[in-house]
């Protein structure tokens, strides 16, 4: 986000050309005309551009009059409406577009590389419906005359929200039927629908400061799953958007965290916050607030709010006012707690008598508990959806009493070890629970006798993988929880469950070597039976989201070492090497067999690498180029490891595309990684400007060690080289390090870990 003019290079008719793209977000405005470059001045834009007049040039506003001098033309722009800086947009290049119309008649147009406009439907049709959707949802027109939507190939930001010409990375706004997967369709649509409702929440109405960079992005995060799951309901997507809540939770367990409102004093300390927990976080209290006004009230107060700041500006205070004068409860108090304080709580839960005993304290995952305290809008059902509880939580304990609960159970003749307690129902607070021994029990029942909603099997899971590594359970306890789920076949609910065994599958190569074997033998089986089901080949009118657990378990198969797995893997990839248009390895299912193929890669059996560096160079779709980078490095041979990240050096792989090949480092190689990281530590910092690019490669590189020695070794390196641009990011890495550390101790202290595992090995047997 720190350039103004991106020369991006793109090949038309065989030739490379460059196109010219700026991207002002957060303060660079100022390095392009002079301006008071800060949100809150805002000024009507009138612009003028002298381009080749063989080339297209876009601004926010539609071209008012154009003329020609030779080869070069005046374009001149029609004036904006009061807007900020940040948002003002220019892009020159040689492009075609395909465009569509709103309902109410707003021209919108998506602009590719020329040859690429079939691409560019999909995202032209969801962009038309987003906008028709957004004017009634927030009860204002869109304010431009027109909505242009473009493909960078080199574009690091991701998209931009520029007023009236959204800038995006090809690979969030393109999608080709034939060569894209489901989850890249899925994407395209939340990147489309989030850049959109910028429009209202961001453009029309800005944030007074980028301390309030959170009702940007969080609104937009929020909003964009909104729209997604009334264009596309068959997705499940407030479902999948606890995605958004568990990165959040992650990130903000840390003490190395920050509060959703951050104090930002200098230009240079905002790129910092475009983090989890300005988008996943600031989300996520969002859809906690609205659970607990009720949907209704909430849309008509966020209507009332962006008609009050329409072409102004509002901090966060002001949504509070309003949202309290529509609903007449404590808004600002609620919400104080969970916007400027950082963290979040467990809530303790305990059956004593006929009361359940509450307690609150903050959840950190190093075990130690934070001081925050917070109102929590606690929500609670028994046995039945039927029997809930809502209120809220204002003090350090509080107790619930469940005997009418029990009584309503044990009418319906339900014996009392069947009875279950579900704390935040479908997981609308941000928060999680730790339940007693006899409360958990209940719920592994209820899981098993299929009583739960989608959401709170999700929940649970996520919990007692987040208590097991700060060391408030144990891994054998986590194990038999997983086992639970040896039936799941919900895309959403496997999506978590994977992400969980993978974890558990890296962190006892270090803790319990002995035992790693039939821990993931232990995994595979659980995911095994969802996995055969489904298959390698698709099945006629079967739904996205099993075309999505497809590639997630057999991705997940192959990580986890599964033999049979990665032979057919390779033996598809064979095949589709030959012949490009075999229908035995279509998109979904490529990035399995990429790994597969190398996790038989060795120096001495290079062939699968080589396969693979071919089929990057001959894609031309960005897409299938990020499913080879993010395989090259996850071989197992420490030197193809080295040679994949040497490979980002060359000119064949755009900077912003290193974070695939970094997110793919193979646990054998990290070693290797840390030592080239450090080799060439001067050449990243001064090739990757951005910030975010530069966390990149800390983030992937330290995190996976789980030695102390280790965490010393980097920090002493280190010293001297930090700079504000990446310091949270390496904090945030060296805290997650001492982490896994204290969980390996902890997980070695189990006595009967290797007892548990064998019982549920034979179990399965």
């Amino acid at each position: 986000m720190q350039t103004v003019d991106k020369r991006s290079k793109y090949l038309y008719n065989g030739e490379s050309r460059n196109m010219a793209v700026t991207q002002f977000e957060a303060a660079d405005a100022r390095r392009c005309f002079p301006c008071w470059d800060d949100p809150a001045f805002k000024a009507k834009f009138k612009l003028t551009l002298e381009v080749p007049s063989d080339l297209v040039a876009l601004s926010n506003m539609p071209v008012a009059k154009e003329t020609v001098s030779g080869s070069i033309k005046t374009v001149y722009y029609e004036e904006s409406p009061l807007m900020s800086t940040y948002l003002v947009a220019i892009v020159v290049g040689i492009f075609d577009y395909i465009e569509s119309s709103t309902s109410e008649g707003t021209k919108v147009r998506v602009y590719t590389q020329v040859g690429k406009t079939n691409q560019g439907k999909f995202a032209l049709d969801v962009a038309v419906k987003s906008l028709d959707l957004y004017k009634d949802y927030f009860a204002t027109p869109y304010p431009l005359p027109k909505l242009d939507m473009i493909a960078i190939p080199d574009f690091s930001a991701g998209a931009m929200e520029n007023y009236g010409l959204v800038t995006y990375r090809d690979t969030a706004l393109l999608y080709d039927e034939l060569l894209s997967s489901a989850s890249n369709k899925q994407q395209v649509a939340i990147t489309v629908a989030h850049e959109l409702a910028h429009q209202w929440f961001g453009n029309l109405v800005t944030m007074e400061w980028w301390t309030h960079l959170w009702l940007n992005e969080g609104f937009a995060s929020w909003v964009s799953y909104l729209a997604v799951e009334s264009l596309f309901p068959e997705w499940n997507n407030w479902t999948q958007f606890l995605d958004e809540t568990t990165s959040g939770l992650k990130l903000d367990a840390l003490a190395e965290s920050h509060p959703i409102e951050v104090e930002v004093n200098h230009a240079s300390e905002i790129d910092a916050i475009f983090d989890s927990i300005s988008y996943d976080k600031g989300a996520s209290v969002i859809r906690m607030l609205q659970s607990y006004l009720g949907a209704e009230r909430f849309q008509k107060a966020l209507a009332s709010y962006i008609k009050k700041y329409a072409y102004s500006n509002a901090k966060t205070e002001d949504l509070w006012a309003v949202l309290e004068e529509e609903s007449g409860e404590p808004v600002k108090d609620l919400m104080t707690t969970w916007t400027k304080q950082q963290g979040y709580p467990v809530i303790y839960a305990k059956i004593n008598g006929h009361d359940l005993e509450l307690e609150q304290a903050q959840f950190l995952s190093d075990g130690s508990s934070g001081p925050g305290m917070w109102i929590v809008p606690v929500t609670s059902c028994c046995g039945s959806y039927d029997a809930q509880k809502k209120f809220l939580l204002k003090d350090k304990t509080d107790k619930i009493n469940i005997k009418e609960f029990a009584a309503s159970q044990s009418a319906d003749g339900e014996k009392n070890q069947n009875i279950w307690i579900k704390l935040n129902i479908d997981q609308t607070g941000f928060y999680r629970v730790k339940y007693d021994d006899e409360l958990a029990a209940g719920l592994v029942n209820a899981i098993k006798a299929k009583k739960l909603s989608l959401m709170d099997k999700i929940g649970i899971v996520e919990d007692s993988y987040a208590l097991s590594v700060a060391c408030k359970q144990t891994l054998t306890s986590l194990l038999r929880l997983l086992n639970a789920y040896n039936d799941e076949s919900d895309y959403t609910v496997l999506s978590h469950v994977t992400s969980v065994c993978l974890s558990i599958s890296k962190i006892t190569v270090d803790a319990t070597p002995d035992l790693n074997k039939d821990i993931k033998q232990l995994l595979i089986n659980l995911l095994l039976p969802a996995a055969i089901k489904l298959g390698w080949d698709p099945k006629d009118g079967e739904s996205h989201l099993d075309v999505m657990l497809r590639s997630l378990l057999l991705t997940a198969m192959v990580r986890l070492g599964h033999n049979e797995t990665i032979n057919e893997g390779v033996r598809r990839f064979q095949i589709f090497f030959e012949d490009r248009k075999t229908s035995l390895l279509p998109p979904d299912t490529r990035k399995a067999a990429y790994l597969a193929v190398m996790r038989t890669v060795s120096t001495s059996n290079r062939s699968g690498y080589d396969a693979l560096l071919k089929i990057y160079r001959e894609a031309s779709e960005p897409q299938e180029k990020s499913r080879v980078l993010g395989s090259l490095s996850s071989s197992p041979d420490k030197d193809i490891v080295l040679e994949a990240l040497n490979f980002m050096f060359t000119d064949e792989v755009r900077n912003q595309d290193s974070f695939y090949i970094l997110g793919g480092i193979s646990l054998e190689g990290r070693e290797v990684a840390w030592t080239w990281l450090k080799e060439n530590w001067d050449y990243v910092l001064k090739t990757w400007k951005s910030s975010s690019l530069i966390s990149d490669f800390i983030e992937s590189i330290v995190p996976p060690f789980t030695s102390e020695e280790k965490a010393t070794e980097v920090t002493e390196f280190f010293a001297g080289r930090i700079k504000p641009s990446f310091e949270r990011a390496l904090k945030q890495s060296l805290e997650r390090v001492r982490i896994s550390v204290r969980w390996i101790q902890s997980i070695r202290s189990e006595p009967k870990l290797g007892e548990t595992v064998q019982e549920l090995l034979q179990a399965e047997a």
